[in-house]
């Protein structure tokens, strides 16, 4: 049976090195999925910068900025499972949706399939993510749908996992924990 934990935080919080050490004290084969897209020269160096993190570590990566639901099926020989991060496929789906209106319905739909996926695995399987409902509004129509599904998906995928982590300075807190 799978664990499920959401880590979540702020921009720069330590959510994702804390996912990593939290992934590597576990035991079992470990995936990193990556759903960054490379846009420019800094994001390059950011990519890189995690690549090395996991240098000399037992970690395999796969690069998917979309397709996460078919990642986690067709991976199923990994016990431990990252995927870093939930806030730039929601990014990737918004704008690689071809054409079609990306509803928080549809988002959720789609979270959904994940979390299914997520199901039909044994282990462990960490997601990580941004906390943007903590802000202020944002100014203009697309940032704040942004926002409305990054928090959609965000409350998806913690209703559906046993553990909850939020990170503020670098501090992690539990927030939910099945017991």
């Amino acid at each position: 049976m799978v664990e499920i934990i959401l880590i979540t935080g702020g921009a720069r919080s330590g959510k994702s090195r804390h996912a990593r050490q939290l992934a590597e004290s576990l035991k079992g084969k470990k995936l990193f999925v990556a759903t960054s897209p490379v846009t420019d020269p800094e994001m390059h160096l950011r990519i890189e910068r995690h690549r090395e993190e996991r240098t000399g570590s037992d970690w395999h990566t796969v690069e998917e900025t979309v397709d996460l639901d078919e990642v986690l099926l067709a991976n199923r020989e990994y016990e431990v499972v990252l995927i870093d991060c939930l806030t730039l496929w929601v990014n990737n789906l918004l704008f690689t949706d071809a054409g079609n209106e990306l509803t928080e319905e549809l988002l959720a739909d789609k979270t959904r399939k994940v979390i299914e996926a997520c199901r039909g695995r044994a282990g462990t399987v960490l997601f990580v993510t941004n906390e943007v409902g903590l802000g202020i509004v944002p100014e203009n129509p697309l940032a704040r749908r942004y926002r409305d599904l990054v928090g959609r998906c965000n409350q998806e995928i913690a209703a559906a996992a046993d553990k909850v982590i939020m990170t503020i300075c670098g501090i992690p807190m539990t927030v939910k924990e099945k017991i």
